[in-house]
């Protein structure tokens, strides 16, 4: 996973949570997951400029 190893996953983690609090972390990763679905979403739908392109072609 990028070149890290379980020590460097360990350690981020531990500043993570020294850094945000246990508390917060969970809230983090649900925001994080949403923007990412949210991301795939926008990445994945069909633009209206794509199909406007398309029709004007056609034409």
């Amino acid at each position: 996973m990028f070149g890290l190893g379980i020590p460097e996953i360990m350690i981020i983690g531990v500043v993570a949570v020294l850094v945000f609090g246990p508390k917060r972390i969970p809230e983090l990763g649900s925001a994080l997951g949403k923007s990412l679905r949210g991301f795939q979403e926008g990445r994945n739908a069909p633009d209206e400029e794509d199909d406007n392109y398309i029709e004007e072609a056609e034409d």
